[in-house]
């Protein structure tokens, strides 16, 4: 039996299924210009690119900046800043625990998560007697543009209850604390325990350990006896 070849066919194009063309009318209903799907694509294709280009700029640039160095800042006062916990409420600090001690977190990276997450949980099981502030910071264009995101994102990995205990810096505010504290070794938490009055009089930014929690639970006890 002789083997069948296949002929090649040409297949007509289908519009089924496509979007139509959009027509603009003149007053009296004729069409005065008929513009294809397909140029309209291009068109809200470009409007995207023009949206995206400077945020994804952005990105490239926050990843490109080189870390502050770490500072010595026992001893000195907080730098006011202001930012949204993540119950959707305004926070100022350290005005916020004016008249008591507190402990904060400061974290410039994602992956600093697992670092605060150690130093909270030894807070807690230790019952230091202290308010407790974790303060997500990103410095740069690109936290403000994005902040909705990532505020959102966050609330999808805390528990709720504890939303109004986590304040993100943005913009102005970011860059003041960063300045304030330094960025090298991002992957820790930088940990400040404050006397009433908002000085720093502990910090430690070199990653958890048992023996540094054990050290500020006994500073941030004392600060109570004290009185500051």
């Amino acid at each position: 039996m002789a083997a069948r070849i296949a002929t090649p066919r040409r297949v007509a194009a289908s519009t089924k299924g496509l979007p139509k063309p959009l027509d603009f009318l003149n007053p009296n209903g004729s069409v005065l210009r008929r513009v294809p799907w397909i140029n309209i694509m291009k068109h809200r294709l470009k409007l995207v690119a023009l949206i995206l280009l400077p945020l994804t700029t952005s990105i490239l640039l926050a990843s490109c900046q080189s870390p502050t160095p770490r500072q010595d800042v026992v001893g000195l006062m907080m730098p006011e800043v202001t930012g949204e916990s993540l119950q959707g409420k305004n926070v100022s600090l350290p005005q916020y625990d004016s008249g008591r001690p507190a402990v904060i977190l400061i974290g410039y990276k994602q992956r600093a998560q697992f670092d605060a997450d150690r130093w909270l949980f030894g807070l807690l099981q230790a019952e230091t007697p202290v308010a407790l502030w974790e303060l997500p910071t990103i410095p740069g264009i690109f936290g403000g543009m994005a902040s909705g995101w990532i505020d959102n994102g966050m609330r999808g990995g805390i528990p709720q209850e504890d939303w109004g205990a986590v304040v993100t810096l943005y913009g102005d505010d970011a860059d003041r604390m960063k300045d304030f504290t330094g960025t090298e070794d991002g992957h820790n938490i930088r940990v400040m325990l404050l006397d009433a009055n908002g000085q720093v009089q502990w910090m430690h930014d070199r990653g958890y350990s048992a023996g540094k929690m054990l050290e500020l639970d006994r500073r941030a006890r004392s600060l109570i006896q004290s009185g500051q």
